[in-house]
């Protein structure tokens, strides 16, 4: 009989800054993580999308997932992202994290094996045998309802170190509690893409919520619902409504809002990104701008607080 696994409050999925040449700019990235520990993070996801993973090579993703795991050791969990367009490349994504000691692997359903309920359980438990302490899948559906609850639990009963759940579905919170109770409670469920619901998730019992930023106004949030002041958390969650309706319109918006407020934090060297598929254009831009003056003010009622 699994415990649940232990991980509750705000984990950033890392965004990549890149130097004025476009290369990785690794003294950034250790300005980035210092920045969220200072907030109050209790761990990170690297590499996952919204470091534009698929835009990154295998030696620079585990340069990442390494420096990460080297600087938080002992201060907070580092899970590294395997997903991969190449089965292979997953598999070496996660050796590579195991051999640097982090504390889980996540890694989404590959395309190739969507569509086969054998073929995915084939592809995870084959994933599970690289030795990560930890799997977490990572459910996600833009559009759709993703993975079969019967199939989630399958894997969880079959797993024994699937033993955390991603959920970025559309809806999420209906299926966060189908989880939830289809295995007692025993399979740990975090949030990401659906933060736009972060009340309503943790009514529903999600303990570990996956953004990108926002994480000082985040960790107030949690901390104000845990205290059992729902309304200072629904006030500090409706404060940051507007950052995170802006950036929920696509991946790729959310990657350059927030590359843009790191660089104008004196976080990132430049704001730039690697070749994108969303336009972002001028009205977002103006927009954009507009909003991180906002953002500065909302710190600023929080160091008053």
């Amino acid at each position: 009989m699994k415990d649940r696994y232990v991980l509750d409050g705000i984990v950033p999925s890392l965004n990549t800054p890149f130097d004025e040449h476009g290369r990785v700019d690794f003294p950034s990235l250790t300005r980035l993580v210092e920045h969220h520990l200072d907030e109050g993070a209790v761990g990170f996801l690297t590499t996952a999308q919204a470091a534009e993973v698929f835009e990154l090579s295998v030696q620079e993703r585990i340069a990442i997932i390494k420096l990460v795991r080297d600087m938080t050791k002992g201060r907070s969990k580092v899970i590294a992202g395997a997903t991969s367009r190449s089965h292979a490349e997953s598999l070496v994504l996660a050796e590579a994290a195991v051999t640097a000691g982090c504390d889980g692997v996540l890694v989404e359903v590959p395309s190739f094996a969507k569509a086969d309920r054998v073929q995915t359980i084939n592809f995870f438990e084959a994933f599970a045998e690289q030795g990560m302490d930890m799997l977490m899948i990572q459910d996600l559906d833009w559009t759709g309802c993703g993975m079969d609850l019967s199939l989630i639990s399958e894997l969880f009963e079959r797993i024994p170190s699937f033993r955390s759940i991603k959920v970025e579905t559309n809806p999420s919170g209906p299926k966060y509690s189908a989880i939830l109770e289809a295995t007692t409670n025993r399979l740990h469920v975090c949030g990401g893409w659906a933060s736009l619901q972060l009340i309503e998730a943790l009514d529903r019992g999600v303990s570990a919520f996956l953004p990108t930023a926002l994480t000082r106004p985040l960790v107030r949030v949690i901390r104000s619902y845990r205290q059992q002041d729902r309304d200072a958390a629904k006030r500090w969650f409706y404060s940051i409504l507007p950052v995170l309706a802006f950036t929920r319109q696509h991946l790729d918006t959310s990657i350059v809002f927030h590359k843009m407020l790191f660089h104008r934090r004196g976080i990132f060297s430049t704001p730039g990104v690697r070749k994108r598929v969303n336009t972002f254009d001028s009205y977002h831009r103006q927009y954009a701008e507009e909003l991180l003056i906002y953002l500065e003010a909302i710190e600023a009622d929080l160091a008053t607080e």
